[in-house]
């Protein structure tokens, strides 16, 4: 009577596994093609997420401003803006937290409209640059670091 040893068992294991595999394979796309075929459903189509709003009071708090501003608006224009915070990249990008006519801060990135007449041209390490469309400029400072 003939053993088989098993090292002699390990090849027809194997195959025995790849054509399993094989197997299943051939079955899943012969199941899936058959599907498409009859005029399965589709999946049902999934909402794309809707795009997210940045709260402007956790930018603020997150840049380290304290309080909601000033009620009344100021009279010159320069004071109608309050510079709150500055993120600026090394390649003339970024945003920059500003209050309008008192309202609570929020964030503008570079060349968007700020207020009415007036877009954010740049930003600087702790500084903005406002444009007029009639071409005049205005730098908002951040106030000094408090010691």
């Amino acid at each position: 009577m003939a053993t088989l040893s098993p090292r002699r068992l390990g090849v027809p294991a194997l195959t025995a596994l790849v054509w399993a595999l094989a197997a299943a394979s051939a079955l899943y796309w012969g199941l899936r093609i058959r599907g498409e075929a009859s005029g399965g459903q589709a999946p049902a189509p999934v909402a794309a997420p809707a795009e997210m709003q940045p709260d402007p009071r956790a930018v603020a708090r997150a840049l380290g401003v304290e309080g909601e501003g000033a009620a009344a608006p100021p009279a010159s224009v320069a004071s109608r803006f309050a510079l709150q915070g500055v993120v600026a990249s090394p390649s003339g990008g970024g945003s920059a937290l500003i209050a309008v006519d008192g309202q609570p801060a929020r964030p503008y990135r570079v060349g968007s409209a700020v207020g009415e007449g007036w877009v954010l041209r740049s930003v600087a390490a702790r500084q903005a640059v406002l444009a007029a469309e009639g071409g005049a400029a205005v730098t908002l400072e951040l106030p000094p670091l408090k010691p």
